[in-house]
């Protein structure tokens, strides 16, 4: 499963992180958001020790959401060395997202 991303732990998950950074903004209420659920699942369990894949509520994180400017969810957010280096807005396949994901490890 996916980790649980929040204000408290942000900054040593993602902004220190050796490894890029693929976050997932969603929240309960959000149809596509729970449509790829399982696909971010995968991913974590598939580049576990490459990548950190993480999942930010919009609803308790709020502060994350408003420094990425995440206006629309799912958002996904690819990030490197604390930089974001790509971005995808709304559902996606698992086979679009491990490319991007992989490109940038």
């Amino acid at each position: 499963m996916a980790i649980n991303i929040t204000e408290e732990n942000f900054d040593q998950m993602v902004l220190k992180s050796e490894n890029p950074v693929l976050l997932d903004f969603w929240a309960e209420w959000c149809g596509p958001c729970r449509m790829i659920s399982p696909i971010i699942d995968e991913l974590h369990q598939e580049f576990e020790g490459k990548a950190i894949i993480g999942k930010v509520n919009v609803d308790e994180a709020s502060s994350i959401s408003s420094k990425y400017g995440i206006r629309n969810i799912p958002t996904l957010l690819f990030i490197k060395n604390g930089e974001v280096v790509d971005k995808h807005v709304g559902a996606a396949s698992k086979e679009d997202l491990s490319e991007k994901l992989s490109a940038i490890l």
